[in-house]
């Protein structure tokens, strides 16, 4: 079962150098350098795994892991690390162009009620 806890924490690290550009030799590592840009509830789950992969080391400790809470560590990390797809990252650019264009839009003309306003105007 530490192979299965080695891996997963190897792709957890693959993942935070592929998505937050983080080097580092190992989980633990990566999570120093670049654990404060991932949310605290991923941060922590990336710790409960980097803690129970360094624990599964050492063979005599690897009867006190609870695989139960490493699996459920490892699926919160891969999906909040895991790449989005390219339509869904168009989508999401095109809503931000549209919501800074309509703000824009919309201080501009509260902008413009104001001094029409204050001059008397209207």
């Amino acid at each position: 079962m530490s192979v299965t806890v080695q891996q997963m924490a190897g792709r957890v690290a693959e993942l935070m150098e592929s998505r937050l550009k983080v080097r580092g030799a190992s989980l633990t590592e990566k999570l120093a350098r670049g654990g404060r840009r991932l949310p605290r509830k991923v941060r922590r789950e990336a710790e409960v795994l980097a803690a129970a992969a360094e624990t599964a080391r050492v063979p005599r400790l690897q009867m006190q892991l609870d695989h139960p809470r490493i699996a459920r560590a490892y699926d919160i990390c891969v999906r909040h690390l895991k790449p989005l797809g390219a339509e869904t990252r168009r989508r999401a650019l095109l809503l931000e162009m549209l919501t800074g264009f309509g703000t824009g839009i919309f201080v501009t003309i509260v902008l413009l009620l104001i001094v029409l306003i204050w001059r008397g105007l209207v």
